[in-house]
Formats: structure tokens, sequence, C-alpha cells
């Protein structure tokens, strides 16, 4: 039977974004497949960093930099001053998967903030990159106007508040949970543990 690893993140979190290719990696040639899930680190109202503020600037500089330098992953630290709110980019997302495009979305949000360092906060930034998968922009731009997605949004924050997530990226398989950004070697401990589980029950 096939299992879905569940990865609760933000579209405004480096290592979410880091996360995203080893999860890939380690899930190719599997019956285990992948499902984003939101989770907001600073929902409306309180309020976002600032990307010249020193503990952006020293987190990048001492953590994220070095480590998609290792990984030979493109990535900068967003200029857009404060950070936008995930919100709009999270009813977008429920927009996307609901037509099962969700892991796209998330692959193209994640590049639209942290390579193109556009404002993911806003509608048309969003319906640009829902444009590029293909998906009805004018339906799109209208959800998001009309707010047709926030009561999705917001079942799904508090199945993640109902899970105890707390720390993004979160990865949750058959009750097992890895939290921060995972190492290669944790996820594939993981995904094996998933696999014989699954082995074990089809016998």
């Amino acid at each position: 039977m096939p299992s879905t690893i569940e990865v609760f993140s933000d579209f405004v979190c480096p290592f979410c974004y880091l996360a995203e290719q080893p999860l890939a990696d380690a899930v190719e040639g599997t019956d285990v497949h992948i499902s984003w899930q939101p989770f907001e680190l600073r929902p409306e109202p309180t309020p976002t960093l600032r990307p010249e503020g020193n503990y952006l600037q020293s987190t990048w500089q001492q953590v994220v930099y070095p480590m998609a330098e290792r990984m030979g992953v493109p990535i900068v630290l967003p200029r857009i001053s404060p950070q936008p709110y995930s919100r709009l980019a999270f009813e977008g997302f429920a927009f996307a998967a609901e037509r099962g495009l969700g892991q796209r979305y998330t692959e193209q949000v994640f590049r639209a903030f942290f390579v193109r360092q556009r404002d993911i906060g806003r509608p048309d930034v969003l319906t640009d990159v829902a444009t590029q998968l293909g998906l009805d922009p004018e339906d799109f731009r209208a959800a998001l106007d009309s707010g047709r997605y926030a009561a999705a949004h917001q079942r799904a924050l508090r199945r993640a508040q109902e899970l105890d997530i707390t720390v993004v990226p979160t990865i949750l398989l058959n009750g097992r949970r890895l939290e921060g950004m995972p190492s290669a070697q944790a996820l594939h401990q993981l995904l094996n543990e998933a696999v014989t589980l699954s082995a074990n029950l089809t016998r």
C-alpha cells in the first residue's frame, strides 16, 4: 500500500525550501508520496521579520547560505521588507491542490520567493505562478480575492495545531516525526521503516 509523507512547511522558511530536493530524492523509486501541508510561522497580525534585521542576517550568513552551498541549491535572502505573510499563498495552494497541482505550485512559490525575490504576499505574483502551471488565471485570482479557500486553509492550520506542529519543516509518516531540516540519513531511515511496515501489512 502506498504511504504518504506529510511535510508541514511555510513558504517563507528557507529550510522548507532546502528540504524539497532531499525529500524528492528520498521518495524516488518508492511508493511513498509527498503531501505538503500549510503552517504559518507568523500568522497575521503577528509582525513578520525584516531581512535587514540581525536575526535573519546572522541566520542566513551562518546557517542558510553554507547549507545551500553544500547542497548546490540556489537561494538568496529576499529583499522584501518586511517579509510577506504566507496566508494568501496557502489559499492559492488549496486552489492548486484541488486540481492536482499542489506539489508543483509549492515548488514554484518557493522559487518565486527564494530565487526571484518576488513578493508572494501579492495576488498578482501568485497569479503569475498559477498561470505558469496552466491554471486559469482569472479563476485563480477570483478565488484569492473572494477568500474562496480561506476556510479550507484555516481547517488545515487547525489540523496542524491538533498535531502539535510548532517547527517547520516537520515531516510525518506513519506516526513517525522528524522536526527541522532532515538529514539524508534520517529521511532514508524513516522511509525504510515505512516501506517495511507497508510490506508487513500487505502480507
